[in-house]
């Protein structure tokens, strides 16, 4: 009878079956009480909220973890820790696997300005959270309570990227003696949480506002819910002897298990590229699904595939259900105790970072996709202060039946965002190297913000040499 009472066996299902738990609990919460329905509260957020209040409450009694209780194997810390940071990769690796299926006419020009506005916004996100916190150490360096200066650059990390990126690189420089930084893993967590509650507030604050203000109109339509929603043609019947929803599976854990062999590579090749590859899984992923798609699609050409295996809708939910079960776990794994030192920062940095995060995509929008700005603005921000998940939620509140293109720019612009954003995920281990490394890449993130911000209002700034060239203007068909 003893090994069936052995924790260490059932220790990760209980941390799952609570968040989980947690979850339903939240949802249920946010259905009866009308304060919660106002407060705009992301129901995974508020799920991790709960699980936080029970932590604090058994804390407060036993003076012990919750998470490292017997129940969860003794270490569920670090069981949540793992499951946010492989969630993020595995949410990508589904999105990345989906088939666009669209006859939306998308410009060139626009599939690389949506990179560049990504990548202008992290750029312009890691200037000023350095910038921020290399201020705050200055004046806290010779106190007991000492800012490190690096801290800042998980802003564009917990804000863009959220609570998997935010987490592995808080925890590296913590690791890190020369950053002076004692996030573990709370400070990274902390921002990308705040991040999940800007987008929801401020995206339908945005909104409720400019529709008040007749400067905004709701789509009319909604989307097309039939066969083709959840299967498209010559896809692989539900009623094969293998379920369809295994197959999608499998195309996903695939593509994570490449994603596991390129970061092996990069680990054995150089110092310096084992330490920008485990950090990076989501886009190792995302470079995974390429690939799969590339075979698949190969595959297909030759005859050797004759049904369509990958199914969108499912892609969506396996995608869906990664992000939310990484944001629950995200916000449960946060320590009070780590970030009590930290509040002043993560205030600053939350209330700078939303500010200057929304201007700054709000102007590009008016700028560069005239005709459905709202709407790529809303997909934006919502998914650079939370996750493509929230942007598209967003979205969709006045774009139902997805007419404007902004769904579709955001897939093609997937590698050339990528490629604009890399910058900042080279430069993370050497700006936490020293101040003065701080400070160099501090500049070097206000350089490609201004380079990337030049490209984006080229139209504006060289009006005489874009005269006859003005930005696209999209226009709904009638």
């Amino acid at each position: 009878m003893e090994n069936f009472w052995d924790y260490s066996v059932w220790g990760t299902l209980n941390v799952v079956a609570s968040l989980l738990a947690a979850l339903l609990g939240a949802n249920m919460l946010k259905k009866t009480i009308k304060p919660l329905q106002a407060s705009l509260i992301p129901t995974s957020v508020l799920g991790g909220i709960l699980l936080l209040i029970i932590a604090w409450i058994y804390r407060l009694i036993t003076g012990k973890l919750l998470y490292d209780a017997a129940l969860f194997g003794g270490d569920g810390t670090q069981t949540l820790e793992m499951l946010t940071y492989h969630c993020l990769a595995l949410g990508f690796a589904a999105m990345g696997l989906k088939t666009e299926k669209t006859t939306m006419k998308t410009n060139k020009s626009q599939i690389l300005e949506f990179g560049a506005l990504q990548g202008g916004c992290y750029m312009l996100q890691a200037f000023v959270g350095l910038a921020i916190t290399i201020g705050l150490f200055l004046l806290t360096r010779n106190s007991e309570k000492v800012i490190s200066y690096v801290s800042g650059l998980i802003l564009p990390l917990g804000f863009g990227q959220g609570p998997g990126n935010a987490l592995t690189w808080d925890v590296n420089f913590t690791n890190t003696p020369a950053a002076q930084f004692n996030g573990n893993g709370s400070f990274g967590l902390s921002l990308a949480s705040i991040g999940f509650v800007v987008a929801s507030v401020f995206g339908v604050l945005h909104i409720n506002i400019n529709r008040r203000n007749g400067h905004l109109k709701i789509r009319e339509g909604i989307s097309a819910v039939d066969m083709e929603t959840y299967a498209g043609e010559n896809e692989i019947p539900d009623n094969e002897s293998v379920d369809k929803f295994t197959i999608q599976m499998g195309f996903v854990a695939v593509t994570y298990a490449i994603a596991f062999g390129i970061m092996c590579l990069l680990g054995v090749l150089s110092d310096f590229t084992n330490s920008i590859a485990w950090g990076f899984n989501f886009l190792w992923a995302a470079l995974g699904a390429m690939l799969v798609k590339f075979v698949v699609k190969l595959l297909q050409k030759k005859q050797f595939m004759h049904r369509v295996y990958i199914n969108n809708y499912q892609m969506d939910r396996i995608s869906g259900f990664a992000f939310d079960l990484m944001i629950v776990a995200g916000v449960a794994a946060i320590e009070i105790n780590d970030i009590k030192n930290y509040i002043l920062p993560i205030v600053v940095l939350s209330l700078v970072g939303t500010i200057v995060t929304y201007f700054y995509i709000r102007r590009v929008s008016k700028a560069c996709f005239k005709g459905f700005d709202h709407e790529f603005f809303l997909m934006s921000f919502g998914t650079m202060t939370g996750t493509a998940s929230n942007g598209m939620i967003l979205m969709k509140e006045i774009d139902p039946a997805l007419k404007t293109p902004t769904a579709s720019l955001y897939i093609l612009s997937t590698f050339p965002a990528m490629v604009m954003v890399a910058p900042l995920l080279f430069l993370l281990s050497f700006a936490a190297g020293s101040l003065q490394n701080a400070c160099i890449a501090c500049g070097i993130f206000f350089l490609l913000w201004v380079g990337y911000s030049v490209y984006l209002f080229r139209r504006k700034i060289f009006r005489k040499k874009y005269a006859n060239s003005p930005a696209p203007v999209w226009r709904e068909e009638k």
